[in-house]
């Protein structure tokens, strides 16, 4: 595989366009970037599980419909899938949610096969199953093994996550838990201001070579090498709701990355990482201007277009 992605599924149900509806839609960090990165025609392999819900069985369907490596493909009774209620306040998108026990919390150490683990080149997680029953044992795994096999590691914090039940120290917590095995970061503005503002700082306590910090409309910041340079979104008009558009951009860099040559963080170079950036936050735009919906997450051809186009 190109990319082993472990973690949360969720089902977000975002704001339609008639009063009082709303889309369903699948989400969660991991498997959205699992879906953007398989887009940009990577060969990708998902390590979570899904409820045998009707919720469960359509997130197995988004999987193979994008032609993903489903690892556990076994569905759960024992717990209903995470479902998540994005809202709108004042015209801002707000996450005004009771989340539930998802089947994701379920997934343990025995899910996590060494083959897999062996046999890609990246391996991601996000923070949200870093508080979810034994899924905190396989994601912490998960990250140590690839940092012991030499894999790049790559990491999303999640605010979302971050807030879950107004524990931000706690969620803080499991976050630092795992930085000492990342080698790529991904941060949000929110998320940058919730760590104490000094991802500099925080990639030399932790001896992480690249962090890079979404920036919404404004594009995307890279640290790296101590320099720390931009590229900036193509304008994108306003929507109701962004979500998928981060894991759009993180999905297309890491593949943008692997098209570049990049197999290591020794590979890295400012001239492949502005490429990666300009490319990740085309697909972070386009995503937006189809509601981020991960139906819409772009595929490759879709952004060399514009690359192309200049």
């Amino acid at each position: 595989m190109d990319l082993f992605s472990i973690g949360e599924m969720l089902i977000d149900f975002i704001p339609g366009s008639e009063p009082a509806s709303y889309i369903r839609n699948a989400g969660g960090a991991p498997a959205n970037c699992a879906i953007a990165a398989a887009r940009n025609e990577l060969d990708v392999g998902f390590c979570g599980i899904m409820g045998d819900d009707d919720f469960g069985r359509f997130l197995h369907e988004i999987l193979k419909e994008n032609n993903i490596r489903i690892l556990c493909p076994k569905l759960t009774d024992q717990a209903v899938t995470t479902m998540a209620f994005v809202s709108l306040n004042n015209g801002e998108r707000s996450f005004t949610f009771a989340r539930k026990p998802g089947a994701d919390m379920l997934l343990s150490i025995d899910d996590v096969r060494e083959e897999d683990l062996e046999n890609t080149k990246i391996i991601h997680a996000g923070s949200c199953s870093l508080t979810k029953g034994t899924a905190i044992e396989a994601t912490l795994y998960a990250l140590r093994r690839g940092q012991e096999l030499g894999k790049l590691v790559s990491f999303d914090v999640n605010y979302r996550n971050l807030l879950w039940n107004n524990d931000q120290q706690a969620a803080l917590h499991m976050v630092y838990k795992a930085l000492p095995f990342v080698n790529l970061l991904k941060v949000s503005e929110e998320e940058t201001e919730m760590m104490g503002g000094d991802i500099p700082a925080i990639m030399k306590e932790y001896d992480i070579p690249l962090a890079v910090e979404t920036l919404g409309a404004k594009g995307a910041r890279c640290f790296f090498a101590d320099e720390v340079f931009t590229a900036d979104c193509p304008p994108v008009p306003k929507v109701v709701d962004t979500t998928g558009a981060g894991d759009a951009f993180w999905g297309t860099f890491m593949a943008s990355l692997l098209a570049y040559g990049v197999l290591k963080t020794e590979d890295l170079t400012k001239e492949v990482l502005l490429k990666a950036l300009q490319e990740g936050v085309i697909a972070g735009a386009l995503s937006v201007q189809k509601k981020g919906a991960i139906s819409s997450l772009p595929t490759r051809a879709e952004i060399l277009a514009i690359v192309r186009e200049g």
